[in-house]
């Protein structure tokens, strides 16, 4: 990544917070919409950013306000790179059942992670779960 010419970039950890959260979000919107590639994506990109980090403050940290969220976003010229790790105990994307199977269609889990990784171009997670790495790219004209 350091290659990139970064037009803005943020990187705190801040409390486990809805609220806190929420002006996170506001504030990376704001730096979004100046991106003209992205706005067609906006709706999909900020469902993102929302679910990935509401995941972090709820499940990983349980809204323990003295446990941090690392919050780090990176905008260029045609890519957005956002990053997200919790202080959880993590857990396995794999086993988080698939929204979508018929067994699974009352069940409120893993809803947030499809949308993740339908409205992003990557969606990767670490080892133990507590670090979300998402990629959204241009389009190729």
């Amino acid at each position: 990544m350091s290659d990139e010419n970064w037009v803005w970039s943020f990187d705190q950890k801040i409390p486990s917070s809805t609220e806190v959260g929420a002006q996170v979000i506001q504030e990376v919107l704001e730096q979004l919409e100046k991106q003209p590639w992205l706005v067609p994506g906006m709706f999909g990109v900020n469902l993102a950013i929302e679910e990935a980090l509401v995941n972090a403050i709820k499940h990983g940290n349980k809204e323990d306000e003295a446990k941090k969220v690392h919050f780090i976003c990176k905008i260029s010229s045609n890519r957005l790179f956002i990053e997200i790790a919790d202080e959880g105990e993590g857990f396995i994307p794999e086993d988080v059942p698939d929204p979508t199977e018929d067994d699974n269609l009352d069940r409120p889990g893993g809803r947030g992670i499809m949308l993740m990784r339908s409205f992003m171009s990557s969606v990767e997670y670490n080892d133990n779960g507590t670090r979300v790495v998402m990629e959204k790219m241009a389009e190729a004209e």
